[in-house]
C-alpha cells in the first residue's frame, strides 16, 4: 500500500468521469444513465444517482476481481482504518458476518463460540455454514440491566472446554453503544489457536478520534465487520470487512464474499464509502468537531434538566459523586461488563420513572425528534458527524416541552428493575451453552404445530422470534422454550415491540415441534 494518496476518491472520481464523458451506453442498468425516465417528475428523485450507475465494463473494475480503482480504494480503506486488508460490502454488515462465518466454518458440524445476544445474520450464517454453535452469556451492566459482552473468564471457559473451536464471534459495541477493552479476549483466543471476529457494525468511527472509544481491530481481533452507513457517511448498505494478521484464509474469505454478495454491485454505493472514507482519511479528528460539538449541548443541556438521565459507565458516575468516606468499605469489584461508552450514541431515560421508553420514544416523534430506537427505559439518539449543536438545542426544547406534560409527582426512587426490557438482551441458561446444531433444513407442516406462547415452555421451537430492531433472536429454531424467555417474550410483546420471523405476527401463538418427534 505504498504512494497512497488519501486525497483521492478513485472509484467515486472514476464515476464522475465517465458521467462527464456522455458516451452512448449499449449496457446494463436499464434506465440509460436515467434516460428512460422521461418526465422531470420521475427523473428528479433518482436523475443525478442514474448518472453515476454503471456496471463492470472498461475502465470501472470488477468488486470480486478489482485490479484498479476499487483496488485502489480498498486498500485506501485499509490503510485509513488500520487493517492490512479492506473489502467493500454492498449487503451491509449482514454480508461481512456470512462471509466470515462461512470462512471459519469450512465444513458442516464445525464449531464456533458466540455471544448470545447476535444479529440475526449471524444466526443465518450458522445455518449455512451448517455449523455447530456454544452460545456464551454476556455480561449485564448493573446500572441500566443492558447486555454487553461475555467476561473473558467466560471466554476462557469455554475455550478450554471445546479447543475444536474454529473462532470465537462477538457483537461490540452494541446497540447502546456500550462496550468494553477485549485485548485479553484476543490473547485468549490467539493462545487456543481461534481467530477472533468482531460484528461492529456500530463502531465504523471507532478510534478516528480521541474521544472516541478504540476499535476491535487495535484490540487484536482478526476479522471485523462495520457498517459504515450507521455511524460514518456512506449510503445505507454500504459496509467493510477488515482483515489483519495470518489466521483467517483470506483466498477463502474472497470466494465467500462473492457468493454471498451480487454480481451486480451497485458503483453509487461503493462510491459512497470511497467517499466516507475520504472524509475521515483527510480531515481526521477535525471530521467530528461538529457531531462532537453537538453531543456536548446536548450534554450540558441535560445537566441542567436533571429529568432525563444519560446512561454512562458506572465509573465515571462514581468519578462525579464526590469520594467514599474511609469507614464506608468498597464491595468486592465485579467483573466491568461495561467501560466504554459511545459518545455519539446518547442513551436517555426518564429518571422519575413516569415515562418508560416506549412512550417518551413516541413523545419525541410527535414534535419531529425521530430517535433510533428504545426500550421499555431507554430511548436511543444516534449522533454522528453530520450532526449540529442547533440540532441538539431543537432536542432538549423538546425533552423541556415533555417534562411539563408530564410532570413529575415525587422524585426517582432509584431502583431499576434486574434486567432491562430491551430487545438487546438474550439470556443463556447458564454462561457457556451445550453445542445447538444449525442447517438450512426447512421443517414441514406435519412436525409442527401452533400454540398458545404461554403454553409453549418445554416444547422445541420450530421458528426463529426476532424483535426489530435491533434483529437479535431471542429464540432459535429447535431450542428447547423456557419459562423465562416465555416470561420475556410476554413483557416484550405487551410492551409493544415488533417481531420478525415468526409466522404469528402478534406473537399470541408460536409454532413448535410436534412432541413426538425428537423424543420431547
Amino acid at each position: 500500500m505504498n504512494n497512497l494518496q488519501p486525497m483521492r476518491a478513485p472509484l467515486y472520481e472514476m464515476l464522475e468521469q465517465y458521467r462527464t464523458q456522455g458516451n452512448i451506453t449499449y449496457h446494463v442498468p436499464g434506465h440509460k444513465n436515467g434516460q428512460a425516465y422521461r418526465e422531470p417528475r420521475d427523473a428528479g428523485f433518482l436523475g443525478e444517482v442514474m448518472r453515476h450507475d454503471v456496471t463492470e465494463i472498461t475502465g470501472t473494475d470488477d468488486l470480486h476481481h478489482p485490479e484498479g480503482v476499487i483496488k485502489e480504494a480498498q486498500e485506501l480503506a485499509a490503510d485509513c482504518f488500520g487493517a492490512e486488508e479492506s473489502y467493500f460490502l454492498v449487503g451491509g454488515s449482514t454480508a461481512g458476518n456470512l462471509a466470515l462465518i462461512l470462512t471459519v466454518c469450512k465444513i458442516p458440524g464445525d464449531l464456533i463460540l458466540v455471544q448470545r445476544n447476535v444479529h440475526k445474520s449471524v444466526i443465518h450464517g450458522l445455518m449455512l455454514a451448517g455449523a455447530r454453535a456454544v452460545f456464551l452469556e454476556p455480561l449485564l451492566d448493573e446500572g441500566s440491566g443492558l447486555a454487553v459482552v461475555p467476561a473473558p473468564e467466560t471466554i476462557g471457559a469455554a475455550l478450554a472446554a471445546y479447543p475444536q473451536a474454529a473462532a470465537v464471534l462477538l457483537t461490540l459495541p452494541n446497540y447502546y453503544g456500550m462496550g468494553c477493552d477485549i485485548s485479553a479476549v484476543a490473547e485468549l483466543c490467539h493462545a487456543a489457536g481461534a481467530v477472533l471476529l468482531v460484528d461492529e457494525a456500530h463502531g465504523a468511527h471507532y478510534g478516528l478520534h480521541p474521544a472516541l472509544p478504540a476499535g476491535a481491530l487495535a484490540a487484536g481481533a482478526d476479522g471485523v465487520v462495520q457498517s459504515t452507513h450507521k455511524m460514518l457517511p456512506a449510503l445505507t448498505m454500504g459496509a467493510m470487512l477488515h482483515v489483519q494478521g495470518p489466521r483467517l484464509d483470506r483466498a477463502l474469505l474472497r470466494q465467500r464474499l462473492a457468493m454471498v454478495q451480487s454480481s451486480s454491485p451497485s458503483y453509487p454505493l461503493m462510491a459512497s464509502l470511497d467517499l466516507a472514507r475520504r472524509l475521515v482519511h483527510t480531515e481526521g479528528a477535525e471530521a467530528f468537531t461538529a457531531g462532537l460539538a453537538a453531543v456536548d449541548a446536548l450534554q450540558r443541556g441535560l445537566a441542567e434538566l436533571p429529568r432525563f438521565r444519560l446512561l454512562q459507565p458506572a465509573a465515571r458516575q462514581q468519578s462525579s459523586g464526590g469520594a467514599r468516606a474511609a469507614a464506608d468499605p468498597a464491595p468486592p469489584p465485579r467483573p466491568a461488563a461495561y467501560t466504554a461508552q459511545d459518545p455519539f450514541k446518547a442513551v436517555i431515560c426518564d429518571a422519575a420513572g413516569v415515562l418508560g421508553g416506549f412512550e417518551l420514544q413516541r413523545r419525541l416523534e410527535e414534535k419531529g425528534i425521530v430517535p433510533e430506537m428504545s426500550d421499555d427505559r431507554h430511548v436511543v439518539l444516534a449522533f454522528s458527524l453530520g450532526s449540529k449543536a442547533e440540532d441538539s438545542a431543537l432536542l432538549l426544547e423538546a425533552l423541556r416541552q415533555i417534562a411539563g406534560e408530564a410532570p413529575a409527582d415525587k422524585p426517582a426512587a432509584g431502583t431499576q428493575p434486574e434486567i432491562a426490557l430491551s430487545t438487546w438482551n438474550n439470556h443463556a441458561e447458564g454462561k457457556i451453552s451445550e453445542p445447538v446444531a444449525f442447517s438450512l433444513k426447512p421443517s414441514t407442516e406435519s412436525e409442527t404445530e401452533s400454540v398458545p406462547l404461554e403454553y409453549s415452555t418445554g416444547r422445541a421451537a420450530a421458528e426463529m422470534i426476532v424483535p426489530y430492531p435491533p434483529g437479535i433472536p431471542l429464540l432459535y429454531p429447535g431450542e428447547t422454550v423456557r419459562a423465562d424467555t416465555v416470561a420475556w417474550l410476554i413483557r416484550l410483546r405487551n410492551g409493544g415491540a415488533k417481531f420478525q420471523g415468526n409466522a404469528d405476527p402478534g406473537l399470541i401463538r408460536i409454532k413448535v415441534y410436534n412432541k413426538k418427534k425428537g423424543g420431547e
